[in-house]
């Protein structure tokens, strides 16, 4: 092969993986946002179809409901992330779970209960969930309904930065590697949010407490924290 058939082999190739790459970027960027709002649209959607058959009576107090692998059960509403800005969330943290919707860790508290409510979103990909989980701050309202109850936690903190293995932030109470990373000293109804970053990167975690500041029945209407 002459000099000049190389040079055109090599710029064919570089044409062909420049190509593959911007294909890729399509993918993460957009296809898979298209693929997860369609998914978590679905899923709401089955919540509020769920909900509409089983119409609630302030005369009766049902049992908590259990949650199942992979179901959604509950909606999640963060004013601070977009006036619009509400997600499904499901029982489950594993990688099909987290392209549905944000992910409840099990084994942590139920929604409104004593203990810690902890949830994980992507912060990019996927529908970019948490894409601004870093404007959270001290004050902001994080709401959540089962179709019974609306549940309105309080973050008390900005997203604190740790590693993966930090795993006491999803503790009953909240025990991060740095303890003064937390507020809480005391057993409470916390709530804990966690993602990735940096936005493309898997290096660390940022995590948002909140505690539960009030409930009410959805035949109530909405909350304050939703109508202001």
């Amino acid at each position: 092969m002459t000099v000049r058939g190389i040079v055109r082999t090599i710029s064919e190739l570089c044409v062909t993986a420049g190509a593959l790459i911007v294909l890729l970027v399509v993918y993460l960027l957009f296809w898979t946002g298209v693929r997860a709002n369609h998914a978590m649209d679905d899923e709401v959607g089955t919540l509020q179809d769920r909900w509409a058959r089983t119409p609630v009576s302030s005369a009766a107090t049902p049992a908590p409901a259990a949650y199942h692998d992979g179901q959604p059960f509950a909606i999640m509403y963060v004013r601070r992330l977009g006036a619009d800005w509400h997600k499904p969330v499901l029982e489950g943290t594993s990688t099909d779970d987290l392209q549905h919707g944000l992910g409840h860790y099990a084994g942590t508290a139920h929604l409104g209960a004593q203990g810690n409510f902890a949830v994980a979103g992507h912060r990019r990909t996927y529908g970019d969930p948490f894409e601004d989980f870093p404007t959270l701050g001290p004050g902001d309202k994080v709401v959540l309904t089962d179709g019974v109850t609306w549940y309105t936690y309080v973050i008390d903190k900005p997203p604190y930065l740790t590693l993966p293995d930090d795993i006491g932030v999803i503790n009953p109470l909240p025990a991060p590697l740095d303890r003064s990373a937390t507020p809480y000293t005391a057993p409470g109804r916390y709530l804990t949010l966690t993602t990735c970053d940096p936005p493309w990167g898997h290096s660390h975690r940022l995590v948002a407490w909140g505690h539960l500041d009030s409930t009410q029945p959805v035949e109530q209407g909405m909350p304050r924290a939703l109508l202001s």
